[in-house]
């Protein structure tokens, strides 16, 4: 299932051996989480163990870098290292991994609209040291968290075009909830201004005020329109999905069944859905 991964923290993995096994057995590709955790208290060699495990299985992976409190164009100088440095450990662990794509935060709150300029060439910056950690990295995917507005990431994309394979992944249930999408109903406008950069999607639910990470269908994210939107712009974008329970997850697979025709334009065969 090349074009679907599902999100696996490895603090998971590393508690409890049981997530690792059930991915394996059901032949699904994980987008393994890196925190501070899996920073400073896993070693190098559980990380090359792990990923021996998953050549052996013929499984591929992706990886997704820290965010939790940080900030790449933080105004504070000690926040904005701290930053720097937690993100550039994070890709020596990712090349462990020979991930498929990697995925990071902008970060952009409405907060940094009044140092619009500073916050852009703060993270312009970092985002340049971090990518120099692994010059020859795979896709690597900034993704919407808080952004109300598309156009602060447009602006940073465009900046970071000198940058090698920097795209964008647009997480539906963080636009939903965190960027008030639902409210809004803006869906088909994010697409049209990111069309360009747009190459991979976070699907969750949510019922639009919180980022619940629920199943497909079961909030409020108005799922035709976002493929109808992609078709209209002629993106057939790989995707992760995002559930935090069992249940969220098995719902997403029924959720894939029942709307195959949408799913199969991202590139997805009956045969690679798990039973």
């Amino acid at each position: 299932m090349k074009r679907c991964f599902v999100n696996l923290p490895l603090r998971y993995i590393a508690n409890n051996r049981m997530y690792i096994d059930y991915f394996i057995r059901k032949r699904i590709n994980p987008e393994l989480g890196i925190d501070a955790y899996a920073s400073d208290i896993l070693d190098k060699d559980w990380h090359k163990r792990l990923a021996d495990r998953l050549k052996e299985e013929n499984m591929e992976c992706s990886i997704h870098l820290p965010f939790l409190d940080l900030q790449p164009g933080s105004m504070d100088d000690l926040i904005l290292e701290a930053t720097r440095n937690r993100l550039k450990k994070a890709m020596e662990i990712a090349k462990i991994y020979s991930p498929k794509f990697l995925i990071a935060h902008a970060s952009f709150t409405p907060f940094y609209s009044e140092f619009f300029s500073k916050w852009l060439n703060r993270s312009i910056e970092t985002w340049k040291q971090v990518l120099e950690v692994w010059p020859e990295h795979p896709p690597f995917y900034l993704e919407n968290v808080r952004e109300v507005d598309p156009r602060p990431l447009v602006d940073l994309l465009s900046e970071l075009s000198f940058l090698n394979n920097v795209k964008f992944c647009f997480d539906v249930g963080h636009w939903a909830s965190y960027g008030g999408g639902c409210k809004r109903k803006n869906l088909a406008y994010w697409i049209q201004n990111l069309s360009q950069y747009l190459a991979h999607l976070h699907l969750h639910d949510n019922n639009g005020s919180t980022d619940q990470h629920l199943g497909l269908g079961l909030g409020c994210v108005p799922w035709e329109e976002l493929f109808s939107s992609l078709e209209l712009s002629n993106l057939s974008p790989t995707f992760t999905l995002e559930p935090h329970t069992k249940e969220d997850m098995d719902h997403c697979w029924w959720f894939i069944k029942k709307h195959f025709e949408w799913f199969s334009k991202l590139g997805i065969r009956r045969q690679d859905i798990p039973s």
